[in-house]
């Protein structure tokens, strides 16, 4: 399972590769090379080795905003091994190891892959806190419909099965970005459970912290009234419009900008994050690096605010 030959060989901003004292460094981060349950373009295996290798760029990785870099407190733990012909195969070999990750105290990012890996991490990210979490989706897709084109599960499920199970607290999940074809009750499935949701079209023209002052604070203030539970970031990069991340499964036109994706990480940046996923960045598509240099840009900015405010799991 170790041996593939899209599995990551170098590290994500050149940091130390493989377990290091959680003391020293208490921010990880960790591929996960799968796209067996993608419904469009497979690929998104790839992205982990891409995306750690477009980090490179970034140099000794000081932040402007936050003027500090995480290349002092993270370490890159590779990438999971995993079985990659079966969904419930991959999931159940996943959660153990999070597990163990998550045990040692670290703040991880994970590099998917595609959306259904995040259902495993919260999954363990639930049993390791013991309560349910808040989540901030950025997606084209809602991924609240209740089957995968037949089968039970999938990329386009996860959010529908984490309400289901009890793992995210519906009141403190907001989706942003969302804009491609569905039914009603698929597209307004969070809001209906008591959630949050900008679609693309309502932040038309919205990139400066000012402009989307709206959006930052109902947030605080809806995380606040939900007592400020632990926060949970999953980042489906074709929220983003193609013309800014066209190396994507399924790309989906009048998505978000990079100025508005960076706005709002950096000015939550002080919320109650625990860990962070990047996924659906699927490099065979990529035009110039375009996406897989944003998704290592998006990761570095959250690692950054997390590093500036000292964030560390309770």
């Amino acid at each position: 399972m170790t041996d593939f030959a899209f599995l990551s060989t170098h590290s994500f901003l050149k940091v130390p590769m493989g377990p290091q004292d959680p003391v020293d460094r208490p921010f990880g981060l960790a591929g996960i090379a799968w796209d067996g349950s993608v419904t469009n373009r497979p690929g998104a295996r790839m992205a982990p080795r891409a995306i750690r290798e477009a980090s490179h760029m970034l140099c000794d990785g000081t932040h402007p905003l936050f003027d500090v870099s995480p290349a002092d407190t993270l370490c890159d733990l590779g990438d999971l091994p995993l079985p990659n012909t079966s969904l419930e195969r991959m999931r159940a070999a996943m959660q153990p190891q999070v597990a163990t990750l998550l045990a040692q105290q670290r703040h991880m990012v994970w590099l998917g892959g595609d959306h259904s890996v995040t259902l495993p991490l919260l999954r363990a990210y639930h049993q390791h806190f013991g309560q349910p979490l808040g989540v901030l989706h950025f997606d084209a897709h809602c991924d609240t419909w209740e089957d995968h084109f037949g089968e039970p599960s999938g990329h386009g499920t996860w959010v529908y099965e984490a309400i289901q199970e009890g793992l995210v607290l519906p009141q403190a999940f907001a989706q942003i970005g969302i804009r491609s074809a569905g039914l009603r009750a698929a597209r307004e499935y969070v809001r209906d459970q008591g959630g949050l949701i900008w679609t693309a079209r309502d932040l038309r023209g919205l990139e400066s912290p000012a402009q989307l002052d709206n959006v930052l604070q109902t947030l605080r203030l809806r995380w606040a009234s939900c007592g400020n539970p632990p926060l949970y970031l999953s980042f489906d990069i074709d929220a983003l419009d193609p013309a800014f991340a066209p190396g994507t499964g399924t790309p989906e036109p009048g998505g978000l900008t990079t100025n508005q994706a960076l706005t709002l990480i950096e000015e939550l940046a002080g919320e109650r994050w625990v860990g962070m996923d990047c996924v659906e960045v699927a490099p065979p598509y990529d035009h110039a690096e375009l996406s897989s240099n944003v998704a290592a840009n998006l990761v570095w900015t959250y690692l950054c605010g997390q590093v500036a405010h000292r964030t560390r799991p309770a």
